[in-house]
């Protein structure tokens, strides 16, 4: 190793001083070598200085230990650590043996490798195996004492069941890193009671109590630190599936819901505690879903696409010389080691290896690599793995980034072997290079741009300043008429005179330089050219300083004709993408832009994109959930403009979207809320939260549109009292008051990405005078004694989206029950003619000569009050059939069902309902206001009048 730069010596000078403060009677104690090998330690690790700080009688044991030369300590870390734990009686014991263990294991890790000469590979053996232990012997300690609290779960024949740990990732591989955050499965091989307790309960109760405790115990941070950061989310079902889940549950999950990603995540999958014959039970069980027996070669598609997501991510992120994430980063050798083990590994049994040298070996041998390939990635990887590993031993902090500071980046080139920062930069950027060539080879993007030439005439229209009569003159002799030519004149030296005004980089410029000519070729072939460049020239203003979107555009004339074709059909959809440049990223695969995902998958994939975020990361989180609405908002909006959805469809997705995402919202909510205060204490042992949101409006009615806020109404379960279980616990009242506050807070809050959805609570009883979260027996009682009639027509449109299932039953019993009461049909009639005319007075704006497409006579408001009026009026008389649904189009074909409807006029006024729907819709897109002229849409309102004079001419002064 070269001679210590002086940075780092004045580092270890300043951490010295520290440590004889605190410690002057052991730094006597040390020899002379000894304190040279303390100096350099501070020197390179902050951690291991701070540890030795607060802890300062660690630095005479590791003196007196044979451990610091010993590079098979991982052997003794199960025997040591199960006998403090033997000595332990209590939680907060357990917390810190834990946590002390850890640290004293680290500090010796850090300084065989930093200063001994131990192989990258014997840290990973050892932190790996530190890890197993700190994780299973906690398992077995919560374990027991659980067992005597509360009885042993068993099976059938009354033999005592376990949990089983899966360890995923780097964990799972026995690869982890100095300070990784850790991904784990609990699983138990039966359901059943436990045996022995004061009472029985389920299994499945005892080890999601388990888990919950485990998680705690390695989680939490004390005065003593953190074991690890546990991650969960990688389980069936992610964060809205149970903590632990039995094997026939786990199986049944991956064999219908397994994604690709989720069997890349298993490839790593190891079982960290043995329990015997259910640990090949479980491995076995497995082994199909991740290792299929045909040649896979979907897997390379399936790989590639996750690639562009985090390529897109590392841009959003703005992140810059990521070694795990970056191009040639750890993540690609990754990727090519699985590629070859997802494609031909039920085939081949050499390559069912978690360690990934032992993958690459295999794949060598297999023939999939040449020697000098799988050599070549195995020392990139090995370089790029020990550089991982200081960067977080620096300060025990997980990070893949290269240091800024000019302190780190010293420490970094001298751990490294290398006289200064530069060379060592030389030498890692090489390195990467060398990888990206290959996973180029391998699962490169299959449609590679194109170069695409643009004519003569469009550089120089771009290159040169041109007053606006020549510029139109020249845009005449390419063809275009004079109007448009003055129009796309105007609007391009507007965007000339504003490129100077931003802070563009010499790459920015040469990009630009690059896209203009090329942009404005394609613009040209526009039928309204001036139009469309006013609406990309937002977007190019927006991302005018940012570079890499601006070679996103140049390198992809894919995406560029994807932009093109969106800004052209849709101004609303050209400010999305201008307000949101992020979306840009979306345009790079075509098969998935104008291919929204199935409605029932949008949990899934919220859950898939939310697992790139820390959980611990609120802000990251919410910045996550309004980048994924924003992304599939597109979407959707590509496949409705490109005429692959209908407009029902549109809406489908639209209100699927967003339910995903309120249920999502709750359950962070929840967990943010549970871990401050705890939960109530009467759903302690339940899966239930004893909360539920009701949709009104748009969401309820399943009409859902581009710009649509949410009508919510939140609801508890009647009944529940006491306080709440936590450290800070709180009245069962207030706790759910400060859940819906946490809610409202989630989806309003302004981040980059603007805020998630406008939420509106009016319609909850008693509107913005009301609790925030009404009882169920509190609402029941009010929409039967206290709500108007525009309030019953409200819940005409309603519908539970989130809630227990016993919520869900509870709400829809009072739903058919108001929905279903006896009315007087004139009076009622009356109240709804009434509340129609003075919503038309107040809400119409529409200019004479003009239909306004909701508030005008003959228009969607005239047909929501008429199914609202037929629900209330004859609910009692069909409750089935009437109360069941939420939406206007179902509604009047129940109401044909009956009876009630000839089957004419319901199919007039449906199709009325969806041809004004639809005009809107197209308005919409194009940022339209919903008016049109009066000689529109004139057959499907005489039919919505007609309907209207017979149930309801008479009720008031009519129409």
């Amino acid at each position: 190793m070269v001679e210590m730069p002086a940075l780092l010596s004045a580092q270890a000078d300043r951490h010295w001083a520290r440590f004889e403060q605190r410690a002057a009677d052991i730094r006597a104690g040390l020899g002379e070598p000894r304190r040279a090998q303390l100096r350099a330690l501070f020197a390179c690790s902050d951690f291991a200085a701070d540890s030795l700080c607060q802890q300062p009688e660690l630095a005479l044991e590791l003196d007196d230990a044979r451990d610091l030369h010993n590079g098979d300590r991982a052997g003794r870390y199960r025997p040591d650590l199960a006998g403090q734990l033997a000595q332990v009686h209590d939680e907060p014991g357990l917390l810190r043996t834990l946590r002390r263990f850890r640290r004293r294991e680290l500090l010796l890790i850090a300084w065989r490798e930093m200063l001994l000469g131990a192989e990258v590979e014997e840290s990973f053996v050892h932190i790996s195996a530190l890890a197993d232990t700190l994780i299973v012997e906690a398992y077995r300690w919560l374990y027991q004492r659980q067992c005597v609290e509360l009885g042993t779960p068993s099976d059938a024949e009354g033999n005592a069941v376990p949990m089983l740990i899966l360890g995923m990732g780097k964990l799972g591989g026995g690869e982890l890193n100095f300070s990784s955050d850790i991904d784990l499965i609990f699983t138990f091989p039966h359901n059943g009671v436990t045996r022995g307790g004061r009472k029985e309960l389920a299994n499945q109760q005892f080890f999601i109590r388990l888990g919950q405790k485990l998680v705690n115990a390695l989680n939490q941070t004390t005065i003593d630190g953190q074991v690890y950061r546990v991650d969960m989310r990688l389980r069936p079902f992610g964060e809205s599936g149970p903590l632990a889940v039995s094997f026939a549950a786990m199986e049944d999950y991956y064999q219908h819901h397994g994604r690709t990603w989720e069997r890349y995540a298993m490839v790593k999958a190891r079982i960290l505690n043995d329990e015997g014959e259910y640990t090949a039970e479980l491995r076995a069980m497995l082994k199909p879903f991740v290792f299929r027996r045909y040649i896979d070669f979907g897997v390379i598609d399936s790989l590639r696409q996750m690639k562009a997501m985090i390529a897109a991510e590392v841009r959003r992120k703005g992140l810059k010389d990521n070694i795990k994430l970056g191009a040639g980063g750890i993540r690609e050798v990754e990727f090519i080691a699985q590629v070859f083990q997802l494609i031909r590994g039920g085939r081949e049994p050499a390559l069912q290896v978690r360690h990934l040298p032992q993958a690459l070996a295999a794949a060598r041998e297999a023939g999939a690599l040449t020697a000098d390939e799988a050599g070549q990635l195995h020392q990139s990887y090995r370089l790029l793995r020990k550089v991982e590993n200081f960067l977080q031993a620096f300060a025990d902090q997980q990070t893949q980034t290269l240091p800024q500071d000019e302190l780190n980046r010293t420490r970094l080139a001298w751990l490294m072997g290398h006289p200064d920062w530069e060379d060592f930069y030389r030498a890692l950027h090489g390195a990467m290079a060398r990888v990206h060539r290959q996973f180029e080879q391998l699962i490169g993007d299959s449609t590679e741009a194109e170069e695409e030439g643009a004519a003569q005439i469009w550089f120089d229209l771009w290159q040169t300043d041109w007053e606006e009569e020549e510029l139109v003159r020249l845009l005449q002799e390419q063809g275009m008429e004079q109007d448009k030519a003055g129009r796309l004149a105007r609007a391009l030296n507007t965007f000339k005179e504003e490129c100077p005004r931003r802070a563009m980089g010499p790459q920015g410029r040469q990009a630009l330089e690059k896209l203009m000519p090329v942009l404005l070729d394609k613009v040209s072939q526009s039928e309204l050219p001036g139009i469309l460049f006013a609406r990309l020239q937002k977007l190019l203003l927006q991302i005018a300083t940012r570079t890499a979107y601006l070679q996103l555009l140049v390198e992809n004339a894919g995406a560029l004709t994807q932009l093109i074709r969106l800004c052209e059909a849709s101004s609303l959809v050209a400010e999305q993408l201008a307000r949101y440049p992020i979306l840009l990223d979306e345009l790079l695969v075509p098969q998935l832009l104008y291919n929204p995902i199935p409605l029932d998958a949008y949990r899934g994939e919220l859950r898939q994109f939310l697992l790139r975020v820390p959980e611990e990361d609120v802000e990251q989180q919410m910045e996550a959930l309004r980048q994924f609405k924003q992304i599939q908002l597109l979407r959707i909006a590509a496949a409705d403009i490109a005429g692959a959805l209908p407009l029902m469809k549109v809406s489908d997705h639209l209100t699927w979207l967003a339910e995903a995402i309120v249920e999502e919202v709750v359950n962070q909510a929840w967990a943010q809320m549970s871990a401050r205060h705890g939960e109530p204490e009467s759903l302690a042992d339940s899966p239930r939260k004893g909360f539920g949101v009701v949709a009104y409006g748009k969401l309820g009615g399943i009409e859902l549109a581009y710009s649509s806020d949410l009508d919510l109404v939140f609801v508890q379960e009647a009944g529940l009292k006491g306080q709440t279980n936590g450290d800070k616990p709180l009245d069962c009242r207030q706790f759910y008051l400060r859940l819906a506050q946490r809610i409202i807070h989630l989806f309003s809050t302004r981040t980059p990405s603007g805020v998630l959805y406008e939420v509106d609570m009016r319609l909850r009883p008693s509107g913005a005078s009301g609790l925030m979260v009404s009882p169920l027996d509190a609402y029941r009682s009010y929409l039967h004694h206290e709500a108007w009639t525009w309030e019953h027509q409200a819940l005409v449109r309603s519908r539970m989206i989130v809630g227990d299932p016993e919520l869900f039953e509870a709400f829809n019993r009072i739903r058919r029950e108001v929905l279903g009461k006896v009315r007087d049909r004139s009076e009622l009639a009356r109240e709804v003619v009434q509340m129609r005319e003075k919503m038309r007075a107040h809400l119409i704006k529409a200019d004479p000569g003009e239909f306004h497409l909701k508030q005008s006579v003959g228009g969607l408001a005239d047909i929501e009050f008429l199914t609202q009026y037929l629900v209330l009026a004859y609910g009692h008389e069909h409750p089935r059939a009437l109360t069941r649904w939420s939406d206007n189009i179902r509604i009047l074909e129940s109401a044909v069902e009956v009876g009630l409807l000839a089957e004419e006029e319901a199919g007039q006024l449906k199709t009325a309902y969806c041809a004004i729907r639809d005009r809107g819709h197209r308005l919409s897109l194009s940022d339209q206001p919903g008016r049109v002229p009066d000689s529109e849409l004139v057959r499907e309102r005489d039919w919505v009048v007609a309907s209207w004079n017979k149930w309801l001419k008479h009720a008031g002064t009519g129409d």
